[in-house]
C-alpha cells in the first residue's frame, strides 16, 4: 500500500503514523528557503534556454524540518518550460526507495485519480456514492 497526498497532509505526525505502520508514502511539501538552497544547482537555466519540450531535473536528498524528529528523504523536481521566466519547482517527502523520477511519477498518479473524481462530479453530477463500508489493503 502507498499513501499519496498533497501538501494539506504534510504534517510530521502523519509521516510518523505511516512509518510506524510500515506504509510507504509520497506527500507534497511546501517549498521553503532551506529546501531551495538544497537544490540550487538544479535552478540554473538550461544553456540556450528551454526548448519546446520542458527540461526536467530531479534530486533526492535528506532533509529535516524543525518540526520533524528525524531527517526524511525529499525529492525535488524542477521544470523549465519554454516561454516561462522561472522554473516550476516541487518537493515531495517520501520513504520510498525508488529513484527520484519514479517517486514523482507515483505521486503524480494522485492527481489523475482526483481528475477522475472531478470529471464524475461535473459530467454526471455525481455527488455521493452508495457504498456504506470501506475495504482496506486490497491494493
Amino acid at each position: 500500500m502507498v499513501f499519496r497526498a498533497d501538501a494539506a497532509f504534510a504534517k510530521p505526525e502523519i509521516y510518523q503514523a505511516l512509518e510506524e505502520r510500515g506504509v510507504k508514502y509520497a506527500i507534497r511539501i511546501p517549498a521553503n528557503d532551506t529546501l531551495e538552497r538544497d537544490i540550487v544547482e538544479l535552478l540554473t537555466p538550461p544553456v540556450g534556454g528551454p526548448t519546446h519540450k520542458p527540461v526536467v531535473r530531479y534530486k533526492g536528498f535528506l532533509y529535516q524540518a524543525a518540526s520533524w524528529q528525524t531527517a526524511r528523504r525529499v525529492v525535488a523536481k524542477v521544470e523549465f518550460h519554454f516561454g516561462e521566466l522561472f522554473p516550476r519547482v516541487g518537493f515531495i517527502v517520501t520513504n520510498l526507495e525508488t529513484d527520484s523520477r519514479a517517486v514523482v511519477r507515483l505521486y503524480n498518479k494522485r492527481g489523475t485519480a482526483e481528475q477522475w473524481i472531478k470529471e464524475g462530479k461535473q459530467a454526471v453530477k455525481m455527488t455521493r456514492l452508495s457504498c456504506h463500508r470501506s475495504r482496506y489493503g486490497s491494493g
